[in-house]
């Protein structure tokens, strides 16, 4: 078991509901970014989901990709996201998850490792590193069978999403054999801050545990206490992202890490 795993377990006995706040790297500067993750754990975050800046995030909305793109003004890269992810470990044992398109994740093998594989080089450093984890979301569940496994005999989870659409054939596909936790899209679009209607999701949630015993966490589109509480009611968890980025793009780091008190504290109250 890695990290992820020892939380979401302890988090699921004691009844709480896990709380996974994404933060690019590198936005608006490496530093801040890195301060962030840490207070962001400080302040209730269970789970770091980190953003490995791309010039082309297809499945995230403007405050994110903006985020990105900064952070690649910056000289991010995953180099030095996985630089990052290794200072971190010397303040924080919160689960780090790598969320990012494959791209850069093959790249980097080639850059750094001249190997043939180079998916294969860039999990076997981020484990090293200290990463649990991979989001990729450019990567359909049909195409990831090497992947899952490459990423299962480095002992990281490649992280599964269901959707709003998905139909039973594909969510027995896609959740029999998932592990770490389902990703569950609450809506067909892209990442950031909605008003929206849980309940469609929340019953794609409760089918999908026909299926699998991994934890189910909700994302896209919460942004307050009040969305985190109604989101997390048939699942294990939240992923919030968009609301805190963009306070953090916009300075406001103290209201960052107080919207992440405050949506630590709506889920244990509910």
């Amino acid at each position: 078991m890695n990290r992820l795993d020892n939380t979401l377990d302890k988090l699921k006995s004691c009844g709480r509901k896990a709380l996974n706040i994404y933060i690019t790297a590198g936005a608006p500067d490496y530093d801040t970014s890195k301060r962030a993750v840490i207070e962001a754990v400080h302040s209730g975050a269970d789970i770091i989901e980190l953003g490995i800046p791309f010039s082309d995030p297809l499945a995230d909305g403007p405050v994110i990709q903006a985020s990105s793109a900064a952070a690649l003004r910056n000289r991010m890269s995953p180099y030095r996201v996985l630089t990052m992810v290794r200072e971190l470990r010397r303040s924080i044992d919160a689960p780090i998850i790598g969320m990012g398109y494959i791209n850069s994740m093959i790249s980097y093998g080639y850059r750094y490792g001249n190997d043939y594989n180079g998916f294969e080089r860039f999990v076997t450093e981020a484990k090293i590193a200290g990463m649990d984890g991979l989001i990729i979301p450019d990567v359909p569940h049909e195409e990831s069978t090497q992947m899952r496994a490459t990423s299962r005999k480095k002992g990281i989870h490649l992280i599964e999403f269901i959707t709003p659409l998905t139909s039973d054939e594909r969510m027995k596909s896609t959740c029999t054999d998932a592990t770490g936790f389902i990703y569950c899209v609450s809506n067909t679009g892209v990442t950031g801050v909605k008003d929206l209607d849980f309940s469609q999701i929340s019953e794609v949630a409760v089918r999908a545990k026909e299926y699998t015993s991994a934890p189910l966490m909700i994302g896209f589109g919460i942004g307050t206490p009040e969305a985190a509480q109604n989101a997390s009611k048939n699942v294990d968890g939240v992923i919030v992202g968009s609301a805190v980025v963009k306070r953090l793009m916009d300075g406001n780091f103290t209201g960052a890490m107080d919207l992440i008190q405050a949506m630590r504290s709506a889920l244990d109250a509910a």
